[in-house]
């Protein structure tokens, strides 16, 4: 994989044109630029269309290559068996955009979520409306209604949602950072990407992620708390949902 995917340079990229680079012994194809993000960091893969000539093949989702041969690219993965484009095909991306943009929304409101709960997070897991973040919690909080309002008023507050990149050193010399527990950012590339939410003067989030986000927090919209539930004994599993 070449350059900076388009999953990463432009959220709201709902179809571009690309070309097939590669057949997996999978099944798989890869096209570049990367449109559809892949399975990771507790996001699903994205699903879609691949538009070339009359034909288009349904994408059930994206992986990531984790064999080697094509460092840290999205391998699109058919929803059902069909002759591939050729390598070298001109193609149309298309995804399914309202999906995506559920996982977009839930995955910043999980970030926000990170913020009224401020303890080290073990786990955690985005869908199309629904999200959930496990954290090491010995005791339940206190007061559920509490948490969804300051939830809620971060949203409302239609906070930006930026991105940095920082050098692998600057990351060890701020450990910080890191939330969560379970999942360590990924390393090789020389450089991680930072998600922020608030501008530098109003800072309310900072931390490494590789995911897709909404551009201000006002987009989230409503939320909820759904449950809490006991996931060991020390952990605490939060669920949230949009509220509509």
């Amino acid at each position: 994989m070449t350059g900076t995917p388009l999953y990463t340079a432009d959220a709201y990229a709902r179809e571009t044109s690309g070309r097939v680079t590669a057949h997996t012994p999978e099944g798989g194809f890869i096209v570049e630029p990367a449109l559809f993000y892949p399975t990771g960091g507790g996001q699903p893969g994205d699903s879609g269309w691949i538009d070339f000539g009359t034909s288009s093949l349904s994408i059930a989702t994206a992986v990531k290559d984790k064999t080697g041969a094509h460092p840290g690219a999205s391998i699109l993965v058919p929803a059902e068996p069909a002759a591939l484009p050729p390598v070298g095909t001109e193609v149309m991306q298309r995804l399914d955009w309202e999906r995506r943009h559920k996982h977009m929304r839930i995955h910043t409101a999980l970030h926000l979520l990170s913020v009224v709960i401020p303890l080290p997070v073990t786990g955690g897991q985005i869908g199309a409306g629904t999200g959930r973040l496990d954290f090491l919690m010995p005791d339940p909080p206190q007061d559920r209604d509490a948490l969804e309002a300051a939830l809620n008023a971060l949203v409302d507050q239609d906070l930006p949602v930026t991105e940095q990149w920082i050098s692998e050193d600057e990351l060890d010399a701020n450990p910080a950072l890191v939330k969560t527990m379970s999942v360590q950012p990924p390393r090789g590339a020389g450089r991680i990407r930072l998600v922020r939410i608030g501008s530098k003067a109003d800072q309310v989030d900072l931390q490494p992620c590789g995911g897709t986000h909404v551009a201000r927090t006002g987009e989230i919209g409503a939320l909820k708390i759904d449950q809490v539930k006991n996931k060991g004994k020390q952990n605490r599993r939060v669920s949230i949902s949009f509220d509509d």
